[in-house]
């Protein structure tokens, strides 16, 4: 068992009533290590200005943590199976809508990765389709939500001459 925590904290601002719903919802979210994020609601939840859209929202979070986690199984299922990855990018979306209940949910995550490979071997589409099979069904952070999660992506390849 692991255990992992974050520091979530909120503080009114001096002037703001609270009741009236007319106060900001900036603030911060701490890590281990001293890493300080700062967050808001997202301004689709609630508008400007008591949000703060520069700052991260719990709904991209959910999807960075998504794509981070499945990532992650990827690069460590590929380095075991011998194939050289030398970057890594995705442009991770996620779809916040009415689940079966009626309830707001991000319902799916669409994963979008542009992988580059180097030497040898190199991996087919099969091989991909493995590695991204196997991250998914490994990746802690998938196996804990009832989000759909898609792969798309493309790979390349460059060979080292």
């Amino acid at each position: 068992m692991s255990e992992y925590q974050a520091h979530v904290l909120w503080k009114r601002h001096e002037g703001e009533a609270f009741t009236d719903a007319r106060y900001s919802r900036a603030h911060t979210w701490g890590f281990d290590g001293g890493v300080v994020v700062p967050a808001s609601s997202a301004v689709s939840s609630v508008p400007l200005p008591y949000s703060k859209p520069e700052n991260v929202d719990p709904e991209e979070a959910f999807v960075a943590a998504l794509s981070s986690c499945h990532m992650l199984t990827f690069l460590y299922l590929a380095a075991k199976a011998r194939f050289v990855v030398d970057a890594y990018d995705d442009r991770a979306t996620g779809i916040l809508e009415k689940n079966p209940e009626g309830r707001l949910a991000i319902t799916r995550v669409r994963l979008d990765p542009k992988i580059t490979f180097s030497g040898a071997p190199a991996p087919t589409a099969a091989d991909l389709a493995r590695l991204h099979h196997a991250a998914h069904e490994q990746c802690y952070l998938a196996s804990s939500v009832r989000t759909e999660i898609t792969v798309a992506g493309s790979w390349q390849h460059h060979s080292s001459t």
